[in-house]
């Protein structure tokens, strides 16, 4: 069955921008809380959908092997960050040489005003979807199931996880960097610095993406490693550079 697209986020909180379709969206850098299921698959560049309209001027993969580092993200992002929402993305590692970064070329958002701000602000190719989570404890103590199913706005599948949340991987957080570079619409680029801290937790996932699916390029390819990072906070634009 289709599923409605999301309306716009209106009225908009004071400060907050606005694109050129009417949809409010808060200015960056944006502050978010936010769990994340990540895998790490190592893909042939050119099977990597959307990679090269997404790379920014003077960045190029960064190989690993003969092979694009490419990860595979679900995320919710909680209550009480600027927004609140859930997200679906494919991030390869690139480079322009002198700095690693990753790169977005496929991404989905459950609100319209992430979609909006993460194009306007950031280069982001964020697209509408639809997403349906249950959680549950798991079979050992301290563990979570979490299945998620994501579909397009017209009811298309993209992707299935059933995922099982274990114990932590490290007794204190964990900071990660994760700066982006983008290509945008118009051929410009701009670089965006991000980070991510939180409790890195053991994760084994399986992921369901239908071979007709606009996935279908990554389907049957194994997970180099997996890894949670739960109660985290996401600072995204904390400083951004284009060009």
């Amino acid at each position: 069955m289709p599923v409605a697209a999301p309306p716009p986020d209106d009225p908009a909180p004071d400060g907050w921008l606005r694109a050129d379709d009417g949809t409010a969206y808060p200015p960056g850098p944006w502050f978010l809380g936010a769990d994340l299921l990540v895998s790490v698959l190592r893909v042939p560049e050119d099977r990597v959908a959307g990679l090269a309209e997404a790379l920014p001027p003077g960045h190029a993969v960064l190989p690993v092997g003969r092979a694009a580092l490419v990860g595979l993200a679900m995320v919710r992002y909680a209550p009480g960050g600027v927004l609140a929402y859930d997200e679906l993305l494919v991030a390869a590692l690139s480079t322009d040489g002198r700095a690693p970064r990753v790169t977005i070329p496929q991404i989905w958002v459950t609100s319209a005003a992430s979609r909006s701000g993460g194009r306007a602000l950031w280069g982001i190719p964020k697209d509408l979807a639809a997403v349906t989570r249950t959680s549950e404890p798991g079979p050992r103590p301290g563990s979570t199931v979490v299945r998620t199913e994501v579909r397009t706005v017209d009811g298309a599948g993209i992707a299935r996880l059933t995922a099982r949340v274990g114990p932590r991987l490290s007794p204190v957080p964990v900071s990660l960097p994760l700066p982006t570079a983008q290509r945008r619409d118009d051929g410009s680029g701009v670089i965006s610095r991000n980070g991510v801290t939180g409790t890195l937790r053991r994760l084994a996932v399986r992921w369901d993406l239908p071979h007709d699916g606009p996935l279908g390029h990554l389907r049957g390819l194994r997970p180099v490693a997996s890894a949670a990072v739960v109660d985290a906070s996401v600072v995204f634009g904390r400083r951004v550079v284009e060009s």
